[in-house]
């Protein structure tokens, strides 16, 4: 490493914290392969070594799978499943048979088809989907590696101090990581999507991924720090920056531990106004982290994940068990269920819908279009919820509402299965509420009439500022323009609240607008009823709600309305008092 202090490299805030300490580095494991020509009395042992590999790399997958079930639990495991269909694709072991057939040593076979898969997929606009190219590029390296036994070289020797730095993690790496107790990660690839990201986020450990070329710009044992909140790593720090990262990651611990003293504590300011305080939640795993941090619901329960990484349709059955699961353990708590809000093109790619790739899938068919459009999707969704409503306070919500005929034709459905279930004799809620998203702009401008026909309204944000805005949040070239404090949003927002308890309904907001304490005081103001978290916001939240008043966010919050321009309502939120 050269001499220079303080050399900063940005990446991709994969998980939020601070970790100061040595590297401990995983060097890449590329491999560089010759075409060898196979003659044809040779071709049948080649295909042996190929599975003798796959068989080898099946073991060892699998083995990675109890790991992970063990220490994170059977969603998370869900991970190493994933390689396991990739390594099990027919489609993938027809074609490397063939070029084995054609003469070509079968590493280099595997090298060539996945190739030419992984370059498929960096056409993919969806990130989480695109990220799924590293899990096809593990997989192959998996069976290379076997094929020429190589072993890779483990994470056995790091420990507690211990900053792993790696061109990519794989998810067994990440396991042993929590095994070994390290302090973060950083990564050449990867972003906020990928299963590494998402397993770190799992364990609370800080880490930046993106880095591009972190890995061969460190040396084993040298000092580095993460910032997980920035996005950003600093190699060789000098002395007074490990001194300030050393006191605000004191400060950063402090804090964590005095929140925690707010989990059982009402999320209520300090003139005696109450609100709830929800959590967002993607699968059943989740549920004993919500409880843990205090949160009085789900708000959000995404119900995607069901559909990814899978050749058939969730069944019933599948949606009763995990929703029912969740709203077991959740009562008396409410759990807010939004029905499947996948596009048909990610259907498409699961072989599930033969529809041709949409231009700007964000503006096609999606969401609730896509339920109305093929309705057996939605009837088997809505039966599970509605058979899983027997056993908890289950709350049906809707997503990408766009007009009144679309919330009628939803609802017209919804009676049909309720009218089924009760011909045969299947218990449920009969009075469950049903809710709906107000996400896109137009369903914010009828907000009076949709009111007047659902329980209650969710505000997503994310998507309704990215429509309001025509800003794709996820363009680096115009993310500057996202915005949600943007005069027009909130106006959208504080009129959805206003239309919506005239007609005498709560609104929640689970967009990320809602997880950030800065906004926190503004939507208070506003009336907002209901905050939908990521469950580690939750603290964070209830903090800033019992250290304000009431009185005086209403105050505030009238003074940006009357605001044409950021900067303005800015230095008006700078002085909303705090105590």
């Amino acid at each position: 490493m050269p001499n220079k202090k303080d050399i900063i490299i940005k990446g991709v805030a994969a998980s939020p914290g601070i970790a100061i300490g040595k590297v401990f580095l995983l060097e890449n494991d590329d491999i560089c392969l010759i075409r060898k020509e196979i003659p044809e009395n040779a071709r049948k042992d080649e295909k042996k070594r190929l599975n003798d590999a796959i068989e080898k790399t099946k073991a060892e997958l699998k083995i990675t799978h109890d790991k992970i079930n063990n220490v994170l639990g059977k969603n998370y495991a869900q991970i190493a499943d994933v390689h396991l269909l990739i390594l099990e694709d027919p489609t993938i072991r027809k074609d490397v048979d063939k070029l084995i057939d054609d003469g070509v040593n079968v590493e280099y076979a595997i090298f060539k088809i996945i190739d030419k898969i992984v370059r498929s997929f960096e056409t993919i606009e969806d990130d989480y989907f695109r990220e799924r190219k590293l899990d096809i590029q593990d997989v192959g390296k998996k069976i290379i590696g076997n094929l020429l036994g190589k072993q890779r070289k483990t994470l056995a020797n790091s420990n507690e101090d211990s900053i792993v730095v790696a061109h990519n993690l794989t998810p067994s790496d990440t396991v042993t990581i929590k095994e070994k107790l390290v302090k973060g990660f950083a990564t050449d690839i990867g972003g906020k999507t990928s299963h590494t990201a998402i397993v770190a986020q799992g364990l609370a450990i800080p880490a930046v991924a993106g880095l591009k070329v972190i890995s061969s710009q460190v040396e084993a044992d040298d000092i580095i720090i993460v910032d997980g909140n920035k996005g950003e790593v600093i190699l060789n720090p000098s002395p007074e920056t490990l001194v300030k990262y050393k006191k605000e990651y004191n400060v950063q611990f402090a804090i964590r531990k005095k929140l925690e003293k707010l989990k059982d504590l009402p999320a209520e300011t300090i003139d005696n106004h109450k609100v709830l305080i929800f959590a967002n939640i993607d699968n059943p795993d989740e549920v004993q982290t919500v409880l843990d941090s205090g949160a009085t619901g789900i708000g959000l329960y995404r119900t995607e994940f069901m559909y990814f990484n899978r050749n058939t349709m969730p069944s019933e059955e599948e949606h009763f068990e995990k929703y029912s699961k969740v709203t077991e353990a959740m009562s008396p708590y409410p759990t807010i269920i939004r029905t499947i809000d996948l596009g048909g093109d990610k259907l498409t790619k699961m072989g599930l819908l033969n529809m041709e790739r949409e231009a700007n899938p964000f503006l096609g068919l999606r969401a609730i279009r896509l339920c109305l459009k093929y309705p057996d999707i939605f009837i088997n969704q809505l039966r599970g919820i509605l058979k899983a409503s027997a056993y908890g306070k289950i709350r049906l919500m809707y997503p990408m509402i766009s007009t009144l005929t679309e919330l009628h034709e939803a609802n017209k459905i919804l009676e049909k299965v309720k009218q089924d279930l009760k011909k045969e004799n299947i218990k449920f809620d009969e009075e469950m509420d049903v809710g709906s998203m107000i996400e896109v702009p137009s369903a914010a401008m009828i907000i009076d009439a949709i009111a007047k026909e659902v329980d209650f309204v969710s505000i997503g944000t994310n998507d309704l500022i990215q429509y309001t805005l025509a800003v794709d949040r996820v363009n680096e070239n115009v993310a500057s323009l996202y915005d949600p404090l943007h005069p027009t949003i909130l106006r959208f927002i504080k009129h959805i609240i206003d239309e919506s308890h005239k007609a005498g309904i709560g609104v929640g907001m689970c967009g990320e607008m809602a997880s950030d304490p800065y906004y926190a005081p503004i939507l208070l103001g506003f009336g907002l009823d209901e905050f939908s978290v990521a469950s580690a916001q939750i603290p964070k939240i209830k903090r800033v709600i019992r250290s304000i008043s009431f009185k005086n966010v209403q105050e505030v919050a009238e003074e940006i309305l009357k605001c044409g321009d950021r900067d303005s309502i800015s230095k008006i939120i700078s002085t909303i008092q705090i105590q």
